[in-house]
């Protein structure tokens, strides 16, 4: 009996199984569908090079190459494979920006690679996963900017554009004939335009530190005190933190990744609520995640329950709390240069070439001067009122 004909609908039903396995295509002898324990298919092209060696070659994602497009690219890679000739055939944009996300950035240990994977999946391969990456223009970056910039602002688009100018670049680098199709003048919005100066008041500190609870809230409440970024706070371990939680080593994963505060001594405010946490032998975390072993992620619900909570405020972000705790130091005396140490900035110039001194003592001096201020803003507004002798 002839197998029943291959379609986009039929390729959508295959089933994953325990394993991944292939399904062959009855119209393209060599050309099949893979099929991957979580469901992800791609088609591939298997055929034997004059030296009888045994290609497979991936052709690109079931989610966004149609069966026909995918049949004809099969063909043409099968004949190549049999002729001895490159058989890499057009490559579609997917299959180049998953090799720059293993060869640029997983190899070299970019801490972003994940962010970088969802923006592609959530902007750039649904329009362009299946196309072939050499015939992609200008006027095509154009378009994919607009729709990007419709649905998710210019921002987004920028983000996006960065991303892709990344991968064109590395390609590039890698091939004698290709130009990168991005020129000066794509950008939809300007680094200065973009730039936030969102602080919080005393008034907003003391509404929002009031209604921090649980897990996020004690993260926000560190935020404050310690001017670290979001991540290194949500991945602190407790191999981190000294045994009494007075000392914190803020870890920094690899020579790639910004500047970090390094040694922090910190105020008897952080460390309360560090002993507060609770301990789970199988996790390495201060502030666990909601399953298995990972830290916590879940920053849009929290976030979203602590807004609900205060009811409406300017719109603020978690990263503006690092920006709220620079303003504090300032406001509390500390040194400048000392306050950018304490939020791990590189110094930059002689400076930062030559003084190698660690300024452990310093930044603690900051932070229990950044603790102090904190702690009177909160103090009850009643307290602070004297009253006078007649």
């Amino acid at each position: 009996m002839a197998r029943k004909t291959l379609t986009d609908t039929s390729v959508r039903a295959l089933k994953p199984k325990d394993k991944p396995y292939t399904h062959p295509d009855p119209q393209c002898v060599g050309h099949y569908v893979r099929v991957t324990p979580t469901g992800n298919k791609s088609f591939l092209a298997v055929a034997r090079d004059p030296t009888g060696k045994q290609k497979w070659i991936t052709i690109g994602n079931a989610d966004h190459l149609d069966i026909e497009a995918a049949r004809k690219r099969a063909r043409d890679i099968i004949v190549s494979i049999k002729d001895g000739k490159d058989h890499t055939g057009p490559q579609s944009f997917e299959t180049v920006s998953k090799e720059w996300l293993t060869r640029h950035c997983e190899a070299r240990g970019l801490i972003t690679t994940g962010e970088l994977r969802r923006a592609l999946q959530v902007s750039v391969w649904p329009t362009w996963g299946g196309r072939d990456f050499v015939s992609i223009k200008r006027s095509d970056i154009a378009s994919l900017l607009d729709k990007i910039q419709d649905e998710a602002g210019p921002t987004s688009a920028d983000k996006a554009l960065t991303i892709m100018g990344s991968i064109f670049n590395w390609y590039a680098a890698r091939h004698d004939d290709y130009n990168s199709p991005i020129v000066r003048g794509m950008r939809r919005t300007k680094p200065k335009e973009r730039a936030r100066d969102r602080t919080l008041s005393d008034d907003e500190i003391r509404l929002i530190w009031s209604k921090c609870e649980g897990t996020f809230g004690d993260m926000v409440k560190l935020l404050v005190l310690t001017a670290q970024r979001r991540s290194k706070v949500a991945s602190m371990r407790w191999e981190d933190v000294s045994e009494d939680c007075s000392v914190w080593n803020v870890a920094n994963g690899n020579k790639r990744q910004k500047g970090t505060g390094g040694e922090l001594v910190l105020p008897q405010m952080a460390t309360d609520i560090l002993r507060a946490q609770p301990r789970f032998v199988d996790n390495p975390f201060v502030f666990h995640g909601a399953f298995g072993k990972s830290h916590y992620k879940s920053y849009d619900q929290g976030k979203t329950a602590l807004d609900n909570a205060t009811g409406p405020l300017p719109r603020w972000t978690l990263h503006d709390l690092r920006r709220t705790a620079r303003s504090l130091m300032s406001r509390a005396g500390v040194r400048p240069d000392i306050a950018e140490r304490v939020l791990g900035h590189v110094q930059s110039g002689v400076q930062g070439t030559y003084d190698r001194h660690q300024y452990r003592e310093e930044k603690a001096h900051a932070l229990a001067a950044l603790a102090t201020l904190i702690a009177n803003i909160l103090a009850p507004q009643d307290s602070k009122v004297r009253k006078l002798k007649g």
